[in-house]
């Protein structure tokens, strides 16, 4: 009897995908980016990248909905290749880098769409207030790298509104929102 059911626990651990993974977000190998976009008074585009942050994030192909993220973002890696400019985002004004060095990212709820988008919940905690954000994501691929490993993208989009996190900077009135991209890699633990 015992050896019955120990077969049928061993057949039954067999049968079940393993579809869910934990992975962390590849930013040694330089394959995520965080970056932005805010108009610059109503006449151009004005773009920059946070060159320091880590995560991670679980995905279960099976039930996509048990899928969550967690990203921090150093404040003080902001590279908008223009070095005043950096040193002005990273002041008072905007980032307030000093008092708060960290951004951080952890998602409360993710709803599954159609062909490999979701919508992500989470709470964005950016100058020290914490707001409910939705990301739009979209699974770019995933598959066996040539190093043996297991990976998988996703891409993610949000527009946060300035004010919502205390950076009240008058940018004139064309520049009350960001638009913020994430293109992620992950690495299968």
């Amino acid at each position: 009897m015992i050896r019955k059911l120990g077969l049928l626990c061993a057949t039954l651990l067999l049968a079940t995908p393993l579809w869910a993974a934990d992975y962390m977000i590849d930013t040694k190998g330089h394959h995520a980016f965080v970056q932005f976009r805010i108009q610059h008074l109503g006449y151009s585009w004005l773009y920059g990248r946070f060159d320091d942050f880590s995560g991670q994030f679980s995905y279960d192909e099976a039930n996509p909905a048990k899928s969550t993220v967690e990203v921090t973002i150093n404040t003080s890696s902001v590279s908008t290749n223009h070095a005043e400019r950096d040193k002005h985002l990273r002041s008072e004004d905007f980032l307030f880098s000093d008092k708060f060095p960290q951004a951080r990212f952890v998602s409360t709820a993710v709803k599954p769409g159609a062909d490999g988008t979701a919508t992500i919940t989470g709470d964005l905690t950016l100058r020290g207030v914490t707001r409910a954000i939705t990301l739009e994501a979209e699974s770019i691929g995933g598959g066996q790298d040539p190093w043996g490993g297991y990976r998988h993208g996703f891409l993610g989009t949000t527009t946060l509104t300035l004010k919502d996190f205390g950076i009240n900077f008058d940018l004139g009135p064309a520049a009350t929102e960001v638009e913020m991209t994430l293109s992620i890699e992950g690495i299968r633990k």
